[in-house]
């Protein structure tokens, strides 16, 4: 079962198809721009978070009758919470908006969540830049060519190999206090990278 969820950062400048998505949520923060930017409220399943920054809970409930779940576990991040929920619910993978564009201790702390729930979720970002998400050991990126490709260790990814970018890696570890793969570009529709053992963020940038 897929998800889409929307996060506290950047608002997208284009709503994402809502086809094929079983359950759409946002966090209390996301929940402003979604309603100020005219987004199609009675589409939205729940709002979960704190609110602490939408204390007006009883309203969405009243008004728009949407599920609100208040998760006041001030040791989590709303985000993370908001994945447990989607987990507990049967959901697989988690398309994310609003995760960047906002403060920067966020985003970091965003990507933080998604590390731990790599396992568990198949979790991709977007923004208006790129698209960025965990990657297997072995993976394929199709239609990227001309793109650029990021590769960002976290913290650390060994023996990374790739086909089909410009600057080509041939066993060599990423390392985020060593050596990181930024801003390297596609010369062929699909490229492939391997590693053997770590974690390995890919940024896949927009065309």
């Amino acid at each position: 079962m897929k998800a889409l969820l929307f996060i506290n950062g950047k608002a997208p400048r284009v709503w994402p198809d809502l086809e094929g998505y079983a359950l759409v949520a946002c966090t209390d923060g996301a929940f402003r721009y979604l309603e100020a930017l005219a987004f199609p409220l009675a589409r939205l399943d729940f709002v979960s978070g704190d609110f602490d920054s939408l204390p007006e809970a009883e309203r969405l409930g009243r008004v728009y009758d949407i599920e609100v779940i208040p998760t006041p576990d001030q040791d989590k991040t709303d985000f993370h919470k908001a994945l447990e929920i989607l987990f507990q619910r049967g959901v697989l993978q988690v398309d994310v908006y609003g995760a960047s564009g906002g403060e920067m201790d966020h985003f970091l702390g965003n990507l933080t969540v998604a590390f731990a729930f790599r396992e568990k979720l198949e979790l991709r970002f977007f923004d208006e830049y790129s698209t960025y998400y965990f990657i297997p050991e072995e993976a394929e990126l199709k239609g990227v060519y001309g793109r650029t490709i990021s590769l960002y260790p976290f913290p650390v990814a060994h023996n990374v190999r790739t086909e089909g970018l410009r600057w080509r890696l041939n066993g060599e570890t990423l390392d985020q206090t060593v050596r990181i793969g930024t801003r390297n570009i596609a010369e062929k529709e699909t490229v492939s990278i391997g590693y053997s053992g770590g974690s390995l963020l890919v940024f896949v940038g927009e065309e």
